[in-house]
C-alpha cells in the first residue's frame, strides 16, 4: 500500500468507510500510477492498482473532465484489438506556490507546475528582519507569486528552519525570532488556499526523495552553520514526539577530545563538520595532504554518527547535502568506511553515501511535493 492510501486508511480506522471514502481512495490511486510512469492505458492502470476497468473508466473520465489527466497518444501495444488511448497527469493545469526560508538570509519562491517545474521565480533579501517584520515579508512574497500562477492553484508550502508541529504552528524558530506561530493558520485564512508548512530540512528530504535517486527510505544530512537530518521511512518523515527528530549537530562523536562546540561541549559532531569549522581547519591546513587528511576526520566523525541510524532503521541511501567543494569524495569515502566498520556487513553491503542531487532547490521541491500530498495524495 502506498503512503496516500495507508493515510487515507489510517484515517478511516475506526469508522465506517463511507462510498465517498472509498472514491475518494481509488481517485488517489489512480493519480499515483499516472504520477509514477506516464503513457499508461485504463487496462495498465486497472492493473497497476486492483481497481476493475469499469471503475477506472469512470475515474478517468472523472480527472480529464477536472483537466487534471490528459490523453497523449496511442498507449504500448498490450494485446489484440484496437490500440488504448495513452494517459498523463496534465502537469501544466495546476500550479503550485513554494517557499523557502533559508538559513542565510533570504526568502526564495516559485510557482511550480505538478511536476516541479518552476515557471516564476523570486528571490527576496530578508536583510536580517525577524518577527512580525519577517511575517511580513513572507506574507508579501506569497501574496506576489500567486498573482503570477499561471493555473488554478493546488496550495502554498512553507519551508522554514525551526521547528515545525503537525498543526503548522513554527514552534520555535531561533533563525527567525518566531515562538508558536500559526503560520499554517495565519497563511490559510489570507489566501483562501491549503497550506503546508515543514522544517526545512523535513522539505529537503522529500525533494531528494520527490526527484532524486531514491524511491525508498532514506536520510539526508544537511552540512551547513549547523548539522543537522531527516529521515523518511517508508515514504514519511521521522518527526518524533517534540517534533525534533535529526538534531545530529550536538551528538558526540569524540569524547573527551576534539574542537570545543558552541553549546560548550567537546567532540560534537558540529563541531567537526559544520561548514564554518572546517573551513577554518582546511585554511590552516598547510598543503594537499594536509587538506585530505582534514575531510577524513570530518567523514569520519560523521560515520560514527550515522551508524547507529543506519543500522537500526535499516537506511540503504545517506544523502549529504552542503557545499560541493567541502563534500567531495574524501569526506563520502571516509564517511562510509566508519559506518562499515560499525554495523553488520548485511547491513552495509548495499548502503549508499553520495551528495545530493539539484542541492539548491531541495527545499523547494520538497514543499511542492509536500502541496501535492496534501491535495492530491501524489506521494
Amino acid at each position: 500500500m502506498t503512503p496516500a492510501a495507508a493515510s487515507i486508511s489510517a484515517r478511516s480506522r475506526g469508522r465506517r468507510i463511507r462510498p465517498e471514502d472509498a472514491r475518494s481512495n481509488n481517485r488517489v490511486l489512480v493519480l499515483q500510477a499516472l504520477h509514477r510512469e506516464a503513457g499508461l492505458s485504463r487496462a495498465d492502470i486497472a492493473r497497476a492498482t486492483g481497481l476493475s476497468q469499469v471503475t477506472i473508466s469512470d475515474l478517468v473520465g472523472e480527472l480529464v473532465s477536472e483537466q487534471l489527466v490528459i490523453e497523449s497518444g496511442p498507449a504500448r501495444r498490450s494485446g489484440p484489438g484496437a490500440p488504448s488511448r495513452a494517459l498523463a497527469l496534465a502537469s501544466a493545469a495546476r500550479n503550485v506556490v513554494a517557499v523557502s526560508i533559508s538559513s542565510g538570509d533570504t526568502f526564495e519562491g516559485v510557482v511550480a507546475d505538478m511536476a516541479g517545474v518552476a515557471v516564476a521565480r523570486e528571490v527576496l533579501a530578508r536583510d536580517g528582519a525577524t518577527g512580525a517584520d519577517a511575517l511580513a515579508l513572507l506574507v508579501d512574497l506569497i501574496d506576489r507569486l500567486i498573482d503570477r500562477a499561471e493555473a488554478p492553484l493546488l496550495g502554498v508550502g512553507v519551508s522554514t528552519p525551526g521547528v515545525v508541529d503537525g498543526a503548522g504552528i513554527v514552534r520555535e524558530s531561533s533563525h527567525l525570532a518566531w515562538t508558536d506561530v500559526a503560520l499554517r493558520d495565519l497563511l490559510r485564512e489570507r489566501t483562501g488556499l491549503p497550506i503546508v508548512v515543514a522544517n526545512g530540512l523535513n522539505a529537503a528530504g522529500v525533494g531528494e526523495l520527490s526527484h532524486g535517486q531514491v524511491d525508498h527510505d532514506l536520510l539526508l544530512v544537511r552540512i551547513g552553520a549547523g548539522v543537522g537530518a531527516a529521515a523518511i521511512v517508508n515514504g514519511s518523515v521521522v518527526h518524533g514526539r517534540n517534533w525534533t527528530a535529526g538534531e545530529l549537530g550536538h551528538v558526540v562523536v569524540t569524547e573527551g577530545s576534539g574542537p570545543v562546540c558552541a553549546c560548550g561541549r567537546t567532540g560534537c559532531l558540529e563541531a567537526w563538520l559544520s561548514v564554518p569549522k572546517l573551513e577554518a581547519r582546511l585554511r590552516k591546513a598547510p598543503d594537499a595532504d594536509a587538506a585530505s587528511a582534514v575531510r577524513r576526520q570530518a567523514g569520519y566523525c560523521l560515520g560514527i554518527a550515522l551508524a547507529p541510524l543506519v543500522a537500526a532503521l535499516g537506511l540503504t541511501d545517506v544523502v549529504l547535502s552542503g557545499p560541493a567543494e567541502l563534500i567531495d569524495g574524501t569526506l563520502v569515502d571516509a564517511a562510509r568506511a566508519a559506518i562499515g566498520a560499525r554495523v553488520l556487513p548485511i547491513v552495509f553491503d548495499d548502503l549508499v553515501v553520495r551528495r545530493a542531487e539539484a542541492d539548491g532547490d531541495l527545499r523547494l521541491r520538497g514543499a511542492v511535493a509536500l502541496v501535492l500530498a496534501e491535495t492530491l495524495g501524489l506521494a
